[in-house]
């Protein structure tokens, strides 16, 4: 006697791994009071936003690393105010294109 399929086994798994595989985001379950919900779901509302979005992005920052606080912008104006020395310094690995205000491509 044929067992029923199971969601998981044949043709489903490939499916399943498609729909739901490594590259998916996670689920993470938190509980939150009625108040703290309510207060989320009119933040959300107010934002055009979700519930989710706002929570997701609670977590990044989070974990994010205060040292980066601003780290590109210290980098472009280093990279402005010393590109041409180092240029001159390393020729062969200078960028052959420009852009229209000067900088590599």
């Amino acid at each position: 006697m044929r067992r029923p399929r199971d969601r998981f086994d044949g043709g489903c798994s490939a499916l399943y791994g498609l729909l739901y595989g490594r590259s998916m985001s996670k689920s993470v379950t938190i509980r939150v009071d009625d108040q703290l919900h309510a207060l989320l779901k009119e933040r959300a509302a107010a934002e055009g936003s979700t519930v989710t979005a706002l929570i997701t992005q609670a977590a990044y920052e989070a974990v994010r690393d205060p040292r980066l606080e601003g780290a590109a912008e210290v980098f472009r104006s280093f990279i402005a105010e010393q590109g041409d020395a180092f240029d001159a310094a390393f020729p062969d690995d200078a960028p052959d294109q420009r852009d229209s205000s000067g900088r590599a491509a």
